[in-house]
């Protein structure tokens, strides 16, 4: 796999003090310059080596940090920034920001925890990531994604690079600074452990667990004044401890920005060149006046780790598009011409171009081709602006394009082929023979090592930046459709997206093919649901809008009404959507115990703290249920009759199979996966989701699929007993933990026990599910005893999967399709365990997920075959929804219930619950 540009994190702070002490430049005016000198000179000269496309600098807030609070002497010890030091600050951040680079400052937390916070999410994405900065504190962030470079020395460390630096690995960074301590941040560490010492003692023994485990073994290591060394160890083992967590790095911090917000944006000339005279850099003004671009372009490839640390293998990608080739098919002879040579191929890539991303809503106004690399042609259809060529008449276009369109013998290969099929079919083509979509080929190879648009593979894969739609068609309100670009500058656009295409499967495929799990999820499941799922898009759902007016006006009544008792409540108004408002209510006025702060150490308002103050308190509760109410009112009362087609009279939604890492279906416009149903007014909305005359809802939901997975994949004979005599698994299990007769079961033990089966297999501490149930954490952990003694299947099954995980990288469903955690072997105990809980769960519900994908290829089969007065709808998670023609009812149901219970084989039965009625809510 290629290398992709990896993401730069500057330590803004680091590079500050180290400029302001060796640059010492001053304005004529005698106003010091130098710390902005320095650092904006370090950014372009890290920008020239990288050529990243998302970068950013991140600088200390003012003001204490959470360390603060756990040791009050935490750097007590440094004096006071310099005033000339100081007053640079302010322009340097509007400088980096005008150069078009994200800038970060997060009061509470250090820039460290914003940087390793950042880092840790591109790596759980499989991104690289090379810090830049000076602090020896960073090194504790390596791993095989993230690097670290200094650039005043030019040094690069990796993991060899650390190891070879430090003399320990990454892991044992955090225990070499507790041991030792640091001066500079007044860490006090062991009284007397110096540099040798602390490594003698991690080479020796291992990090401080493992240290203060083996206290014995301390005197015969090689270290001067080691039989007396475990005795000051011992006796200083609580500023070993608080020094460990003071130099930890965190890795949770909010952040104001997503991992794909971090952009290097356009430079804003006008404010530098303000800026730039103010400061009186004179050189940099001259070029910003003459036309330079304001960060230095590198003629050489983009600098990834290897060519950072000075590898002499190439593994920069250079572009292979070449636009030279690439036809605007305006003439009969062409389109003939092009149909011979479409004919003539066993593939070829396709692209659409439309007037809007909504299928029903969208006009086709072109489509392009590619048969080999470089070979592309753009048909216009219908572009319309001020003159515009002679275009083929579109019918006669569409109808000698139909037949190669329509014959399965010619693969096609798309990048989100979905809504080209869709797009066709609303032209009356359905199009047939669709063998790869490159989007696929990408999730499917990995679902989290990068995004899978067109343009991230195109830069990945192929080394090439793509024509941005916003560069032809415009932004925001000024933004054209496509008929209205000029065929100049659409038809490069257009035939480079179907030439890319072609060029990302070769690609792409060469690899995937190898996997053979990977494959076949590929092949058997994910293309074949493709055309499943353009058909319920097109089909869309009846929506009852004047119900859903009528639910707007109810929630608006009630919306009212809490906000009078929350006013009452408090003793006076405020703005219940304001955090910092509540917070003085809740916390200040009314003394609420403070249960959770967020990084800038403020008490949090957020669901989960809400939930257990309304165990006590009013207001909570009031809080909870008008944020509830006024969600549903704002995302699905008020704006689904909103999103009615005018062609169909239906809401249609997208479907989107390559988000969701596990595997799993999300949708959008609307989300049909986060409908809430826990409460009746959200339960509500589904009454809105109607069947037409004639025919009724049916909505059939997998039983406790999940659940029945783990029986299947643990083997264990309790377990699979529970199933196959179909019994009640909560109550089965109730009756296991608590040791009665299954009659004797009470609500209660079922419901504790429901909490077990599901905490499980989603990794559920005995913290998480004492807080759940609200009960003690012993009895928590006794719940969890019991179960794996009486299910020792169960356990066996964890503990070998995590181990698996550890050895593989990755996890698999029952039909192999992968999911990958980079965060499995981390040295970090908290990612570390985020990622073992994952490669539990992650098998079952993305065993769930292909499951639930058959049985829908399967059922599509049927309806396309027989033709049945029947339609699937809608999917959300284990369920499937259908509009079924009211003659046919018992008929029709019991097809569906067959062919989704015996869509897979596994140990125990498939239970599929059916349910009829005129709208969502009554079938579900």
């Amino acid at each position: 796999m290629q290398n992709q540009t990896p993401l730069i994190l500057v330590d803004g702070s680091s590079y500050l003090f180290r400029a302001y002490h060796t640059m010492n430049f001053t304005t004529s005016a005698g106003e010091p310059t130098g710390a902005i000198y320095g650092v904006v000179n370090m950014l372009k000269s890290l920008y020239k080596q990288y050529q990243p496309q998302q970068m950013a600098v991140v600088f200390d807030a003012k003001g204490k940090t959470f360390r603060n609070d756990m040791y009050p002497e935490y750097k007590a010890n440094r004096p006071p920034m310099p005033d000339d030091l100081r007053n640079q600050i302010a322009p340097l951040h509007q400088i980096v920001k005008a150069m078009g680079f994200p800038l970060i400052s997060i009061e509470g937390v250090e820039a460290d925890d914003v940087i390793g916070t950042i880092a840790r999410l591109a790596t759980e994405a499989g991104r690289d990531t090379v810090i830049s900065t000076s602090d020896k504190d960073m090194a504790q962030l390596v791993n095989q994604h993230i690097s670290l470079i200094n650039t005043m020395s030019n040094q690069f460390l990796d993991v060899a690079g650390v190891n070879e630096k430090f003399g320990i690995p990454p892991e044992l960074i955090i225990d070499f600074l507790a041991l030792m301590g640091d001066k500079s941040d007044n860490i006090p560490g062991v009284a007397g452990v110096g540099e040798k010492t602390a490594l003698g003692l991690l080479q020796g023994i291992g990090g401080i667990e493992s240290i203060y485990q083996n206290l014995d073994k301390i005197a015969e290591l090689p270290i001067r004044g080691a039989k007396k060394l475990g005795e000051k160890i011992q006796s200083y083992e609580a500023d070993a401890r608080l020094s460990y967590e003071l130099a930890t790095i965190k890795l949770d911090v909010e952040l104001p920005l997503s991992l794909d917000e971090l952009n290097v944006g356009e430079a804003k000339r006008d404010e530098l060149e303000a800026l730039f005279s103010e400061y009186e850099f004179r050189t940099w003004l001259k070029d910003l006046k003459t036309g330079n671009p304001v960060l230095p372009q590198n003629d050489a490839p983009s600098a990834t780790k290897e060519s950072a640390s000075q590898s002499t293998e190439k593994v920069s990608v250079e572009s292979s598009i070449d636009h030279s080739q690439y036809e605007t098919i305006l003439s009969e002879q062409q389109l003939l011409d092009w149909v011979h040579k479409l004919e003539s191929c066993d593939i070829f890539a396709i692209d659409t171009e439309t007037t809007s991303l909504n299928i029903i809503a969208a006009d086709l106004v072109g489509v392009s081709f590619a048969i080999s690399k470089g070979q592309a042609a753009y048909l216009p259809l219908i572009h319309n602006y001020p003159g515009a060529p002679q275009q083929l008449e579109r019918e006669w276009a569409l109808s000698h394009l139909k037949p190669v369109l329509e014959n399965p013998s010619i693969g096609k290969i798309g990048q989100n082929i979905k809504y080209d099929q869709s797009i066709f079919s609303q032209a009356g083509i359905q199009l047939q023979g669709v063998c790869f979509d490159t989007m696929l080929e990408s999730y499917i190879l990995n679902s989290i090592a990068n995004r899978h648009d067109m343009d991230t593979l195109a830069k990945k894969y192929l080394g090439h930046e793509c024509i941005h739609y916003e560069d032809i068609a415009g932004k925001g309100k000024k933004q054209i459709t496509f008929d209205q670009i000029d065929l100049e500058i659409a038809s490069p656009y257009a035939a480079e997206d179907a030439d890319v295409t072609l060029q990302l499967h070769d690609e792409i495929w060469s690899e995937l093919e190898q996997q053979e799990g990977p494959k076949n999820i590929f092949k058997e499941i994910e293309m074949p649901l493709v055309n499943v799922l353009s058909r319920m898009e097109q089909r869309g759902v009846f929506i009852d809008s004047d119900f859903l007016k009528q639910k707007s006006n109810e929630f608006g009544k009630r919306i009212l009404e809490l906000e009078q008792k929350a006013y009452e409540l408090a003793g006076q108004p405020f703005n219940l959507g304001s955090p910092k408002q509540l917070q003085e209510i809740l916390f200040e006025k009314q003394g609420l115990p403070v249960l959770k702060k967020t990084p800038k150490k403020q008490p949090s308002t957020a669901e989960e703290v809400l939930v257990q103050l309304a165990l006590d308190y009013p207001l909570p509760k009031v809080i909870m249920e008008y944020r509830g109410l006024t969600k549903l009112k704002s995302t699905y009362s008020d704006k689904l009759p909103l999103m009615i087609q005018e062609r169909t009279g239906r809401v249609h939604t997208s479907y989107h199979q390559a988000v969701a890492a596990t595997g799993r279906l999300s949708s959008s416009d609307p989300n049909l996966q986060n409908i809430p149903v826990k409460t009746e007014e959200g339960r509500s909305i589904r009454e809105a989701f109607i069947a037409p005359s004639g025919y009724k809802i049916v909505a059939a939901d997998y039983s406790q699929i999940e659940l029945r997975i783990m029986a299947h994949l643990s083997q264990d004979p309790n377990l699979l007993r529970a199933f196959s005599d179909n019994l009640d698994v909560h109550k089965a299990t109730a009756a296991e933990v608590f040791a009665v007769d299954l009659d004797s079961v009470s609500p209660e033990q079922r419901r504790h026990a429901k909490a077990v089966n599901f905490g499980l297999i989603y990794g559920m501490s005995r913290f998480g599910l004492a807080k759940q149930l609200q009960i003690t954490n012993e009895e928590a952990g006794h719940y969890i005893d019991t179960y794996f003694a009486r299910y020792p299947g169960v356990s066996d099954y964890m503990e070998s999967t995590k181990q698996k995980a550890k050895e593989l990288g990755y996890v698999e469903t029952l039909f192999g399709r992968r999911l990958y955690l980079p965060q499995i072997n981390a040295s970090n105990g908290m990612l570390r365990q985020a990622a073992e809980r994952t490669a539990i769960n992650a098998p079952m519900q993305g065993s769930a997920a292909d499951i639930i994908k058959i049985a829908m290829i399967e059922i599509q089969k049927w309806l396309d075959k027989e033709k049945p007065d029947c339609y699937m709808v809608m999917q959300v998670h284990d369920e499937l929804v259908f509009e079924v023609a009211e003659s046919k009812l018992d008929d029709y149901t019991t097809k569906i219930n067959e062919l989704m219970a015996n869509a897979v084989e596994i140990s125990v039965p498939l239970l599929v619950d059916v349910g009829v009625g005129e709208n969502w809510e009554q079938a579900h």
